[in-house]
């Protein structure tokens, strides 16, 4: 991949993927809120086409679109995570959703539909939606949840088997992967429906709404309602000793 014009080979690399890193950007975008810039993702995206384009070697066994796609996205990654994308606040916002779920669930034996849990968080329906659509981005898993700001023991904790440095590689380790797998199996069929179009096929929010016939916006509520769900299954199952 090098040669003696090994500077020029690189600004070649850099050239020949700088589109890559504005669609994975534009592809990262579509699942955060909307107050994460675009051009922010790019930016970050193009120091880790750097980086990669300075790390790669012609014999390291991957080819370099490979390896730079990875570089690229945790780029992307750090920027978030650096810039705290989703407010606290929200974050709190989006825990109550859980609670609420948690407690209909328990109570009615089913997924609660989305005027039950409004009435449940004492709000009405659009204020509840709005909630929802404020929690465009809402995550399964956080850093956070594995290291509680307030101290408190957190439902993730108990799906780890180790102490390791890595506690995401410890959640797939252990029963979690097939745990998430029942939580979506009991999600409600369009919720489930939709999980399935963004994360298997990865269609954005647009096509998604053209598909289930709702608008781009209506897509992102029941997401992040859809992963509300997901996380109160969890939090339930983990602290009942089932996981």
């Amino acid at each position: 991949m090098y040669n003696v014009h090994g500077k020029s080979d690189k600004n070649h690399l850099v050239s020949e993927h700088a589109p890559l890193v504005k669609r994975l950007a534009y592809q990262l975008k579509a699942k955060l809120p909307q107050s994460v810039e675009v051009d922010d993702l790019i930016q970050a995206g193009m120091i880790g086409l750097l980086d990669a384009v300075n790390r790669y070697e012609d014999n390291h066994g991957a080819q370099f679109e490979t390896y730079a796609v990875q570089r690229i996205r945790g780029s992307m990654l750090d920027e978030l995570r650096s810039s705290d994308w989703l407010p606290r606040s929200m974050r709190q916002n989006m825990r109550k959703i859980e609670e609420a779920m948690n407690i209909l669930q328990q109570r009615l034996g089913r997924s609660p539909q989305e005027s039950e849990v409004a009435r449940q968080l004492q709000l009405s329906l659009e204020d509840y939606q709005e909630l929802l659509s404020e929690g465009g981005g809402h995550q399964l898993v956080y850093y956070e949840d594995f290291h509680d700001t307030e101290g408190n023991d957190h439902f993730l904790d108990r799906y780890c088997i180790d102490g390791g440095t890595d506690p995401l590689q410890s959640l797939m380790n252990s029963g979690f992967r097939s745990a998430v797998i029942d939580a979506i199996n009991t999600l409600p069929e369009r919720e489930k429906i939709l999980m399935g179009l963004y994360y298997e096929q990865e269609l954005n929010l647009k096509e998604i709404g053209a598909i289930m016939g709702v608008s781009e916006s209506r897509v992102s509520q029941l997401h992040s309602q859809a992963v509300a769900r997901l996380r109160a299954y969890l939090r339930e199952r983990a602290w009942t000793g089932v996981a």
